[in-house]
């Protein structure tokens, strides 16, 4: 039913990571092929394409549905409907932005305060155009194919840059005097295919998949008993997405299960125990669907 498109490169590792989690997981002979597919009758046919790509083929109905992220999207002006906007990275759920930085020594605070015929590197060519035209600021405009931070300032004075926390540009002696867009992973679609009805559900059904593996990251589900007596002091220990599941068991007492963040599992478990919880139980978490 549904054509798929997915990042190569950078993100690609992340992506597989994640369709793995939401039981869609992508076969292919080798890591160098570009056509791939998934066990799943909502998809038909999945290919790899450098992340830049996407949004222009989604937008020339080439493939119904795609991932990529918010900066090529702005950067081809491509329309493409967003069906949802995935929290993963690279290498973390946090948002890329895409930066302009200088030289750690420079002078300017913003991006007006360059002046004209300052030499720019980046990859975002038109994003860069426009956030300078804006500006007031003639900027020369010169296209990377990769290591932009190592071009300053032998070969430019500037550069806009896509980073997650800004280490690489600080090791590079470079200093962001201004944040251009916070872009975060969205998964996208052709607008015809998103509109026709039984294609938009197959694309609803796989965000819904997506998201659910996306929220169980760092999360467990906790599952204990506890007498009726030591009942509320559990409770005063226990965190909970919304409140703990409690069942009366047979032979008295409670059982409790909640879902809880990894982090910090190890002094609560000890915690539930001193406030009376027994049998406690510690299961990873597959997908969280509200």
């Amino acid at each position: 039913m549904l054509s798929l498109v997915l990042p190569k490169g950078s993100l690609e590792k992340a992506t597989l990571e994640l369709f793995d989690a939401s039981d869609l997981a992508v076969r292919r002979g080798s890591d160098r092929d570009y056509r791939a597919g998934i066990d799943d009758p909502r998809v038909d046919r999945v290919m790899f394409l450098r992340p830049q790509e996407i949004p222009r083929y989604v937008e020339e109905g080439l493939f119904d549905l795609g991932i990529t992220g918010r900066d090529w999207i702005s950067e081809t002006a491509a329309d493409v409907e967003t069906v949802r906007e995935l929290e993963y990275s690279k290498t973390t759920s946090n948002p890329v932005r895409i930066v302009l930085a200088v030289p750690a020594d420079h002078p300017a605070q913003t991006g007006a305060e360059l002046g004209d015929g300052i030499r720019v590197s980046t990859e975002y060519p038109e994003l860069t155009r426009r956030f300078f035209n804006d500006a007031g600021v003639k900027a020369v405009i010169v296209p990377s194919y990769g290591a932009t931070e190592a071009k300053v300032p032998d070969i430019v004075d500037a550069i806009v840059d896509v980073t997650e926390t800004g280490s690489s540009l600080r090791a590079h002696g470079l200093r962001i005097i201004e944040t251009l867009l916070t872009s975060r992973t969205e998964l996208v679609a052709n607008p015809a295919s998103y509109a026709d009805p039984e294609k938009r559900a197959a694309m609803e059904d796989i965000a819904l998949l997506l998201q659910g593996a996306i929220r169980a990251r760092g999360t467990v589900y906790l599952m204990l008993n506890v007498s009726g007596d030591d009942l509320n002091a559990v409770l005063e220990q226990l965190p909970a997405m919304s409140s703990p599941t409690q069942t009366a068991l047979a032979g008295g007492g409670y059982a409790l299960g909640t879902v809880v963040p990894k982090a910090g599992v190890n002094t609560l478990i000890p915690a539930l125990k001193s406030a009376g919880a027994r049998d406690i139980l510690e299961l990873p978490i597959a997908k969280i669907v509200e």
